[in-house]
């Protein structure tokens, strides 16, 4: 509850507090915030991208500012499933915290082991399946611009964990909800939307870029537009839930999301100016709707009148 409102939201069998979700690489493994954030107080913790081995991602520089955003190439730096297990998990499970663990890998069938040894993991209410990063180019492409690669990788997935599967989906596509119905189709219980939109920038002077892998993932608040647009469409192609994600600083950003079809949010960018912000925004969405008599977050969801 905030200022009287019910805030709890459920993205299908995964019940949440409040529909505020930190966003995968952007929280690191969410033990960085004890002290700073109540984990628990969060809706959710999207961890960091885990693959089956430690990965140290691209060069430097690898995030640059833009007008109303940022570009990111971090390239899926993280510490391996193993050591999140055994290093980062327990604390994060003793303090109260619902992790989705974000996960991915080169191949289908590194896909299928990593999340086969987070499933069922203490603490662990969902496995979000990254095949939308525009950082890495090992891929070939990005693989959730397929809808062909990407139902082959949630066929994969599917039969060896129980937990539920989120599939997080690119923007960098002409029509998303053809990934959408792909990754539904295979068996994926909810849909993430949206990942980065491919860009880059250029130090004009020098005439490079300022990026050392020249192209990254624009994300904050100059992609919302593009992030509602796709929420809506999928909304309406998909009967599994969709959490909505892209360019979330307040409590009426969260709310205009939540009108738009979206189950729940997750909070990236902003997280990085306001370490508070996944706590923060609960709050805020819950003034938003004592102000407008909106008496729970979920009666939200769904309601744009077109």
């Amino acid at each position: 509850m905030s200022d009287g409102v019910d805030l709890a939201v459920t993205v299908g069998v995964v019940r949440l507090p409040t529909p505020i979700i930190a966003a995968s690489g952007t929280f690191g493994y969410g033990t960085e915030f004890a002290g700073l954030v109540d984990l628990a107080a969060v809706g959710a913790i999207s961890v960091k991208g885990l693959s089956l081995a430690p990965y140290a991602g691209k060069k430097a520089p690898r995030l640059v500012e833009s007008p109303a955003g940022m570009l990111n190439a971090i390239g899926l730096q993280n510490i391996g499933v193993d050591a999140f297990l055994r290093e980062r998990l327990p604390a994060l499970h003793a303090a109260g915290a619902r992790i989705v663990a974000n996960f991915w890998g080169d191949s289908a069938e590194e896909f299928a082991a990593c999340a086969e040894r987070l499933d069922g993991q203490p603490g662990i209410v969902a496995l979000e399946l990254n095949a939308a990063s525009p950082n890495r180019p090992e891929w070939g492409s990005i693989l959730a611009t397929d809808p062909v690669a990407l139902g082959g990788i949630v066929r994969a997935v599917r039969p060896r964990v129980k937990l539920p599967l989120w599939v997080k989906l690119s923007p960098n596509v002409t029509d998303v909800t053809a990934t959408g119905r792909a990754a539904e189709s295979e068996g994926a219980d909810a849909l993430c939307a949206i990942n980065t939109l491919k860009g880059m920038a250029i130090d004009a002077a020098a005439r490079r870029p300022r990026l050392a892998s020249v192209t990254g993932g624009l994300s904050g608040p100059a992609i919302k537009p593009v992030a509602l647009a796709m929420v809506h469409a999928l909304a309406r192609a998909v009967r599994i839930p969709v959490v909505g994600l892209g360019g979330i600083r307040t409590g009426e950003d969260v709310a205009e999301f939540l009108i738009a079809g979206a189950s729940a949010v997750q909070v990236g960018t902003a997280s990085f100016y306001d370490p508070r912000a996944p706590q923060r925004l609960g709050r805020d969405l819950g003034r938003w709707c004592r102000r407008h008599g909106v008496a729970a977050a979920r009666e939200l969801v769904g309601t744009l009148a077109t």
